[in-house]
């Protein structure tokens, strides 16, 4: 024990991103479309949902939420940005299907219902359902990014992404 005052503290934060749907977790790189699967957006993992409620993965604020309501961004007290986008080529059902419970600028704790989508309606409307989770400013920045290995996301139960700093 006395070892233990003599040893370095680590300044290692550590943080958690949650899933925000239950669903099979999909890596990134098998995503079918390649925004996603080459990582343009940043570092990342993606849920192919079994229900259409969206969480938050992290506490933090909304700081982007896209006018045609398939994609949400959040901001982590840490500076982590996540977008998580509903969907493939959803942009193009503007709006339709999906609900959003939060507003532009608004803080929310990690779980929080934050949106809502017609998981039917967005399989009949557009090529995929698959959900990417991004960490958008994960490209510029020191952070160590871990994924999962587990198959099936649990809101809020499952840690999708450890981010180190």
């Amino acid at each position: 024990m006395v070892f233990n005052l003599f040893k370095k503290k680590s300044n290692k934060q550590e943080t958690e991103i949650y899933a925000p749907i239950d669903g099979n977790i999909v890596s990134l790189e098998k995503v079918p479309d390649p925004v996603f699967s080459q990582k343009m957006m940043g570092e990342g993992i993606a849920i192919d949902p079994s229900n259409g409620k969206v969480f938050a993965p992290i506490g933090g604020k909304v700081i982007q939420i896209a006018p045609t309501k398939h994609a949400i961004g959040l901001l982590s007290e840490e500076g982590i940005e996540v977008l998580i986008h509903i969907g493939l080529d959803t942009v193009n059902l503007k709006g339709e299907g999906f609900t959003v419970h939060v507003t532009q600028n608004a803080e929310v704790s990690k779980g929080e219902l934050i949106m809502e989508f017609d998981v039917d309606y967005v399989k009949q409307n557009a090529p995929s359902t698959i959900t990417p989770i991004v960490i958008t400013n994960s490209q510029n920045s020191d952070k160590t990014y871990e994924l999962t290995n587990e198959t099936l996301a649990i809101q809020g139960d499952t840690v999708l992404i450890h981010v180190t700093s």
